[in-house]
């Protein structure tokens, strides 16, 4: 077993814009309405970078500022950047530029193109050093992370910041691999027993695919449509600070069984 505990948080998805509008909606007191999200621009880079940064990036970093607003230091932070299809928009654009007669690819998508790219800009717009992990795992992508996340501030000590996202992605790469809406979570983790905390989670790995949850509601409908919205269960128990099991897939053969106990 893995036992971290939960201080920052953050939601940005249809009906959710940032965690401060959404808490209520997420416990259960206010009804959720489907809605568009608009995200901010990264204050955080410098006018440069946020020319250079797409909407991928864009909407990975309103996840990690909300959720790391009460951090002293953004650069001590340990991060893991997650994301089932990164920044699809990019791959699909350079995949056209090279069936052109005259191939032109941009340097600029080309930076973003890579997987780390996201944690790249957050890297660069706080001044941080600290080691920084990026994962994929396909629908499993949040759960992955978490694991990841939880086992690095368990170990290691340090506060570790978890940022799952992702877009639809363009034609013709959607009809591989639809994906419904933008979504995004963020999460800073700290050892079981930090002081401040909001919840404390225990994660224990399992063999097997998690199992098949039917939503009870629209809101928790959301969950199929975006891998990073696998986040919700665990995000409506930190809202509503309830104990809570779950099962998060983290594998294609392999799951979580996810406790949060609130503090």
């Amino acid at each position: 077993m893995i036992r971290c505990s939960v201080h920052g948080v953050s939601v940005w998805g249809p009906g959710l814009p940032g965690w401060a509008a959404s808490e209520a909606v997420l416990a259960g007191s206010s009804p959720w309405e489907a809605a568009e999200c608009a995200v901010p621009a990264p204050a955080l880079l410098s006018p440069t970078e946020r020319r250079r940064a797409g909407a991928t990036t864009r909407l990975a970093l309103a996840a990690a500022a909300e959720a790391t607003e009460a951090e002293p230091d953004r650069a001590a932070l340990e991060t893991v950047f997650s994301s089932a299809n990164g920044d699809g928009a990019v791959v699909g654009a350079l995949m056209e530029a090279l069936q052109a007669e005259e191939v032109a690819l941009s340097p600029t998508q080309f930076h973003n193109s890579v997987h780390n790219a996201a944690a790249g800009y957050w890297h660069i717009a706080v001044g941080s050093t600290h080691p920084s992990l990026s994962l994929g795992g396909h629908d499993a992508a949040f759960g992955a992370g978490l694991l990841a996340a939880a086992a690095s501030a368990s170990v290691r000590g340090g506060p570790v910041l978890l940022c799952a996202y992702d877009v639809p992605m363009p034609a013709p790469l959607h009809g591989a691999r639809p994906t419904a809406f933008p979504f995004a979570a963020a999460l800073v983790l700290r050892q079981a027993d930090s002081p401040g905390a909001r919840a404390v989670l225990e994660l224990t790995p399992r063999p097997g695919p998690a199992p098949e949850a039917s939503p009870d509601d629209a809101l928790m409908a959301l969950e199929t449509g975006n891998p990073a919205a696998r986040a919700l269960p665990l995000l409506r128990a930190l809202a509503a600070r309830r104990d809570s099991v779950q099962r998060l897939a983290s594998g294609p053969e392999s799951h979580l069984e996810l406790r949060c106990i609130p503090c």
